[in-house]
């Protein structure tokens, strides 16, 4: 039986990088790549998006919420 070799484009460059078990960075194609998606994320560059709820009080603003 032959082992099938599948291949995902690496999410930061798009590069052809190899779903094997050999592949230590994947889904990446290199550890450059995978330390650069590390980065954006340490620095909060992707967010997940919350939709504000109009109800509830802003907690940046000092004094907001306190009765």
């Amino acid at each position: 039986m032959t082992a099938r070799r599948s291949s995902v484009p690496c999410p930061q460059c798009g590069k052809a990088a190899d779903w094997t078990a050999e592949n230590r960075f994947r889904p990446f194609c290199s550890e450059r790549c995978k330390l650069i998606d590390l980065g954006a994320w340490a620095s909060e560059a992707y967010r997940v998006p919350v939709a504000e709820d109009p109800k509830e009080p802003d907690d940046s603003e000092p004094g907001a919420g306190a009765s």
